[in-house]
């Protein structure tokens, strides 16, 4: 077997990863970014969401061009773009070169990631075709993990500007392997001649109206708001006319008809709760222990890396057990989703005592069941690619829908927030009101816990009554990130009905494919 397109593909994965970190690290060190360039809350806002916002155009379109163009031009191309603006961002004169920059690298991280799972469909074999669906998940199991770990180390020991700088050596080699692994071919630009300009409008404005209601819609105040109205009028009215034009189009971003497989129609909507309630659940650890106990991120990040590090072993093992003809991977999901189920009901248990120590066993639950739930997924899915021509499509329609997914997880953290944490919070506040004296002047349960009044009523100490609000919002918080496991354990629990009844069994590549 030729190994130059493995290192291509290598090339891919490593571009592939770095531009995800700048993804994931943006939205963990945007403090340090609304100070460095003078903006408040409200326009630091659009840096993420701009990114999520022209990231499913880039997720959607770019399969499209790797036949076009050949996977190597394509492949270089895309590379450079998410090199140079990661390296341009920090140069950025005014907050509006940062936004113009933020979509072009939002664009350009939606662009890299459909051209790895395109690239291993074609170039591997199904004997190795998991070993490439391991890669793949990496992208969704792993670098989300990661990210903690590598803002953590640029904000606490050098610069906030780093987390943009370190993704300019990883794509400067991602682009060398993939220079010499891609064999150079011959482009098709007849394609153009078919290219679709109204999917390309319809996505452009339909997502991106989609994911803008998303992350802005609790800051507006939702359907209070004429923005948001607007907002969701454009998403419903687009979003069908994207599918109905892609189901007829000759030469499509989206092959529509892709879903009429069972086991690939399962595989968007398991990808669907999938990245909502792992890329919802994994910043959570970490903010409780830097919001809550007072942790810098440097000193909360082992709690995430611990799921990034054992992705390297599950996802390896996941593939060499899938490929046994004797194991169900539906069984498998099952496994993995119950695994992922009793993690977050077991870190729902937290309490102010609760340190990163506490949280580790969970993590290795929910790790394990991560890569047992998409490593299933991605086996079932990619086996009903049965063509070399196939593959970009489905690329397309597994990418498209994880981009929207991310934005979900955002979105469904911000409810969770809004009003579980108003529910906590105003409950906490009335109990304390209805039982004041018992609550206030009553005797500490420690000797060094004073009440927080005198008995005449007077505030013990001239803060004591800011100390005591400070923890009614503190345990307000506690059980707000307790809701979100639960929440969050619920909708991945959905997976495990989905799997009892939608797809039928697959064998693995080498027997479904060969």
């Amino acid at each position: 077997m030729n190994v130059r397109p493995l290192i291509g593909l290598a090339g891919v994965l490593l571009s592939v990863m770095v531009g995800d970190i700048n993804d994931s690290a943006t939205a963990a060190a945007l403090p340090e970014m609304q100070e460095a360039l003078g903006i408040g809350h409200d326009a630091g806002t659009w840096i993420e969401s701009l990114y999520l916002s022209a990231q499913p155009v880039g997720m959607a379109v770019s399969a499209w061009f790797i036949p076009t163009l050949t996977p190597r031009r394509w492949a270089l191309a895309v590379i450079v773009l998410v090199g140079a603006t990661s390296a341009f961002l920090p140069f950025s004169p005014n907050v509006e070169a940062f936004y113009v920059l933020r979509i072009l690298q939002g664009l350009a991280g939606g662009l890299i990631t459909p051209i790895l799972l395109s690239v291993a469909l074609a170039v591997l074999p199904p004997t190795l075709r998991l070993y490439g669906l391991a890669l793949y998940a990496l992208t969704a199991t792993f670098v989300p993990y990661l990210s903690a770990s590598v803002v953590a180390f640029w904000q606490d020991l050098l610069d906030w500007k780093f987390v943009f700088y370190q993704a300019v050596p990883g794509s400067a080699v991602g682009f060398l392997l993939a220079w010499y692994g891609f064999p150079p071919d011959k482009p098709d630009y007849g394609r153009f001649r078919q290219f679709d300009w109204r999917a390309l409008v319809l996505i452009i404005v339909g997502s991106g109206s989609l994911t803008t209601m998303l992350y802005q819609g609790s800051r507006f105040d939702w359907f209070n708001s004429p923005t948001i109205c607007i907002l969701a009028v454009v998403s419903v009215v687009s979003l069908p006319l994207l599918v109905l034009n892609e189901w007829f189009h000759p030469l499509p971003f989206l092959k529509i008809q892709l879903l009429g497989q069972r086991n690939f129609c399962y595989g968007i909507l398991a990808l669907l709760l999938f990245i909502v309630a792992t890329q919802a659940a994994g910043p959570v650890p970490v903010s409780f222990l830097t919001q809550v106990q007072g942790f810098r991120p440097l000193q909360a990040h082992l709690v995430t890396l611990e799921v990034a590090a054992l992705q390297l072993l599950w996802l390896p093992l996941l593939a060499l057990i899938l490929d046994r003809e004797s194991v169900d991977s539906r069984l498998v999901t099952v496994l993995g989703v119950g695994c992922m189920v009793f993690g977050g009901i077991g870190a729902s248990n937290l309490d102010g005592t609760w340190y990163a120590v506490q949280f580790y066993p969970w993590q290795i639950l929910q790790s394990a069941g991560q890569a047992m739930v998409v490593m299933p997924l991605l086996l079932m899915a990619t086996n009903t690619v049965k063509k070399v021509e196939e593959g970009p499509f489905a690329s397309a329609n597994f990418n498209f829908t994880r981009s929207i997914g991310e934005v979900g997880a955002v979105w469904l953290i911000d409810l969770i927030q809004r009003w579980r944490g108003n529910l906590h919070y105003n409950r906490l506040s009335d109990q304390a009101g209805l039982d004041r004296w018992r609550t206030l002047s009553g005797p500490g349960v420690m000797p060094g816990d004073p009440p927080t009044l005198l008995p005449n009523g007077a505030p013990r100490a001239p803060d004591s009554l800011a100390r005591f609000g400070n923890m009614i919002q503190d345990q307000a918080e506690i059980l707000t990130f307790s809701d979100k496991f639960l929440v969050l354990a619920v909708i991945i629990g959905a997976v495990a009905l989905i799997v009892a009844v939608l797809p039928k069994r697959t064998k693995p590549p080498r027997i479904e494919l060969g």
